[in-house]
């Protein structure tokens, strides 16, 4: 028997998974690292910890096979971070992660001296602080003599790549979140690096997700490996969302909806990003930068249980606003933060357990708000473990929703590598309840209301 494997780098572990050559799921394992935020607003990781975890994952994947017979590595990972080598291929600082704000100033110069416009002609996308290019410009102006040492800059999955095959790669979906890659000619933007102060040479060379960009020998393999894709890209993959008029929704530490296209569309509001597709195309995307991870938040941190208790009554005028780590889509403010609102003596865990499921639901709705009308969606995730949140979130979106049965990234990166597409395995079909639907438009009308009332707080300095 021939083997894949699939790996989605994750924020908060590595998920690996073995499959035949037909694609099929033979078994996962998830190896955890830490998150470090020395400072506000500040959220970085080691690669070196990301290295160790896959290593560690594939021994565990392989312990009773024949490593040889491993033919081919599709990673999906997260996007926008920012890994710097110097000439010695060594890691020079911790990486700069896709829900770090520190870069305020960089991305209000982008979009105001750069301007919006610009921006959007030269990468048909404008800055947001998760992006890779305000935190070269963070890097330069804070970190001078760091930076002078910089040799390679990279994306967190291409390091993967790079310490298994030597070849600095990357592919056309990840690159597409940097804001100095020209997603409608899926090339570097030569005026963007103009703009950074940097040269293509510092960067990888850009492949479709499905190209073989070399072979590992590393850990016993003898396998190639895919160039890859960002991890919504390779979600949308395992979920198979690569026709137009498709749409997935990911509940992970983050939480996005992507809407294939045929063509590159810029978005009428700036808000939604204009991505390249794994499959060769394009795709729209609305993030919000803060989803499982708020469940994870108030069951761990908050009420230190176990998660998903039993669901409270919609009509509770308990609001919860899901900004941990800012927002992107649709506000763009790394400033903002998370609240509840309307808390009284009656409130219960459960009533804050159904705030933090309506609260996403409704960042979700902000998002799904600015996109191509659709009928229906898949969803992957962490977040699909919860039946109670599934549920609300139909109600919410007032869509059918088709749960999936994969761990998305990891199976779409096995999926690219073996060459494949597979229609995914749906545990479960969630349809709107009206009575329900009906309460929580309502309510998202009250919710958006609330942003605009709070973001002027966050921004006051004190």
């Amino acid at each position: 028997m021939k083997y894949a494997i699939g790996v989605d780098l994750g924020t908060s572990a590595v998920k690996l998974i073995l499959t035949d050559e037909n694609g099929v799921i033979l078994r996962t394992v998830s190896k955890s690292y830490p998150l470090l935020q020395p400072k506000p607003h500040w959220s970085e990781q080691n690669p070196e910890d990301w290295w160790n975890g896959v290593c560690s994952g594939i021994e565990e994947l392989t312990a009773d096979i024949d490593k040889t017979a491993v033919r081919a590595v599709g990673v999906g990972g997260q996007m926008h971070g920012l890994v710097m080598l110097d000439e010695d291929d060594r890691v020079l600082r911790p990486a700069i992660l896709w829900n770090d704000t520190r870069t305020g100033k960089e991305t209000d110069w982008l979009n105001s001296v750069i301007g919006k416009e610009r921006l959007q002609a030269l990468t048909g996308n404008i800055a947001f602080a998760g992006f890779t290019a305000p935190k070269i410009l963070w890097v330069k102006e804070n970190e001078p003599a760091l930076f002078a040492r910089c040799s390679k800059l990279c994306l967190p999955k291409d390091y993967i790549n790079y310490r298994l095959t030597g070849v600095f790669a990357t592919d056309v979906s990840d690159a597409s979140g940097t804001l100095f890659f020209d997603v409608a000619h899926r090339c570097w933007s030569k005026e963007m690096l103009g703009v950074l102060g940097i040269t293509e040479a510092m960067l990888p060379a850009v492949y479709e997700s499905e190209a073989v960009i070399g072979r590992t020998t590393a850990l016993g393999l003898c396998a190639d490996v895919a160039a890859g894709a960002g991890d919504n890209a390779a979600a949308a993959i395992g979920t198979d969302t690569v026709r137009a008029g498709q749409c997935n929704i990911s509940l992970g530490t983050s939480g996005t909806v992507f809407l294939p296209t045929d063509s590159f569309v810029q978005p009428d509001n700036p808000a939604l990003h204009s991505f390249c597709h794994a499959n060769g195309k394009w795709h729209l995307m609305g993030c919000i930068l803060s989803a499982a991870s708020c469940n994870q938040w108030l069951n761990e941190r908050v009420l230190q249980s176990g998660y998903d208790v039993k669901a409270g009554d919609p009509s509770n005028e308990l609001y919860f606003m899901p900004y941990l780590s800012g927002e992107r889509c649709p506000h763009n403010d790394g400033d903002v933060r998370g609240a509840f609102l309307g808390l009284t003596h009656a409130t219960t865990r459960e009533d804050l357990q159904t705030a933090v499921f309506e609260g996403v639901s409704f960042a979700i709705k902000d998002c799904l708000a600015l996109c191509p009308p659709v009928s229906a969606a898949t969803v992957c995730g962490g977040g699909t473990r919860s039946d109670a949140w599934m549920q609300i979130l139909a109600d919410v979106l007032h869509l059918e929703l088709h749960v999936i049965d994969n761990e998305g990234p990891a199976y779409g990166g096995a999926l690219l590598a073996l060459g494949l597409r597979h229609a995914p395995r749906i545990k479960a079909v969630i349809t709107p309840n009206a009575e329900t639907a009906a309460i929580y438009e309502q309510k998202y009308r009250k919710y958006r209301q609330l942003y605009p009332m709070l973001k002027d707080f966050y921004r006051q300095t004190p």
